[in-house]
């Protein structure tokens, strides 16, 4: 009988272990749950930093062609009225000869 009732003591002081080790194991999934969803979150975000990223390069480099092609029309411009004024210069010159 003392044997019966040192047994059961056992077992019960067994359960409460298994208890709070499941409660434990419970906690620990939360935890990871909680972990994989943060970092779904942060490869969302970096996604979202990357295509932003991307279209700031875009848009760079458009506005860089587009600037180019400005220069070069502003370099023709100033060439020609260099020659247009050299042409002016000339004009008098002679007509004052």
């Amino acid at each position: 009988m003392v044997k019966d009732l040192i047994t059961g003591d056992e077992a019960k002081e067994e359960l409460v272990l298994s208890v709070k080790k499941f409660q434990l194991l419970e906690q620990k999934i939360v935890l990871k749950d909680s972990v994989i969803t943060n970092l779904n979150d942060q490869i969302i975000n970096f996604n979202s930093m990357i295509s932003t990223k991307q279209d700031q390069l875009n848009l760079s480099q458009e506005l860089s062609k587009k600037l180019q092609k400005d220069l070069k029309k502003q370099k023709l411009k100033t060439k020609l009225a260099g020659g247009a004024g050299v042409l002016a210069v000339v004009a008098v010159a002679v007509l004052l000869k």
